[in-house]
């Protein structure tokens, strides 16, 4: 749409001036969009700071990660206090447990497990590789079943075994051996890349 705007030239006479609203509508709605982006971008980010601020908060490395290890033992209780009745329940739970795991799947096998090849837990590091392997097919199986079945919190619990002597044997073991192993600069080098790494993923 084209409006004329009537004004007058230096010696008195009318002239007109074509303006162009589309043209300004357009500027208008690239703004706001723009705007809405920019906006957007701050809401990721900060959603992203508070996923992994009990990580970054908890100190070193292995304080963090054990702090994750933490609230996914709290998430397998809260998915093992509902009863059948409780479907959406225990897929909101089995999507957060899903998201936590993930997270710090990517924590530990883009920094953590490499670091401890280096210190020459090679087969350490492959093995619980291998069993991230299976916690994803634990996620698969129960994602592809009736949350109503009394197999399905068999299985949850069976993967929370699972899952349990996998963190433990990090934590009581191997978490210890390579911190000790490293010297102070590294440790805080390895903190600093595993919350890099969780922050993309949170």
């Amino acid at each position: 749409m084209t409006t004329t705007t009537a004004t007058r030239d230096s010696k008195g006479r009318f002239t007109g001036s074509k303006r162009t609203s589309t043209t300004h509508n357009l500027g208008v709605i690239a703004g706001a969009a723009a705007g809405g982006m920019a906006l957007g971008m701050l809401a990721l980010l900060g959603r992203k700071a508070v996923v992994q601020a009990p990580s970054l908060l908890a100190g070193n490395w292995d304080e963090a990660l054990a702090t994750e290890h933490e609230a996914v033992r709290k998430v397998f209780g809260q998915i093992e206090a509902t009863d059948e009745h409780s479907s959406t329940r225990r897929n909101l739970l089995l999507a957060h447990l899903k998201h936590a795991l993930m997270k710090h799947a990517v924590e530990e096998e883009n920094v953590l497990y490499p670091a401890l090849r280096e210190a020459g837990q090679r087969d350490a590091a492959d093995q619980l590789t291998q069993e991230h392997g299976y916690v994803k097919q634990h996620l698969y199986e129960l994602e592809n079943m009736p949350t109503a079945s009394p197999d399905w919190i068999a299985r949850v619990r069976r993967f929370r075994a699972e899952i349990e002597a996998h963190m433990e044997e990090e934590e009581l073991r191997l978490f210890p051996m390579l911190r000790a192993q490293l010297s102070d600069e590294k440790n805080k080098a390895l903190t600093l890349a595993m919350n890099r790494e969780g922050f993309k993923v949170a």
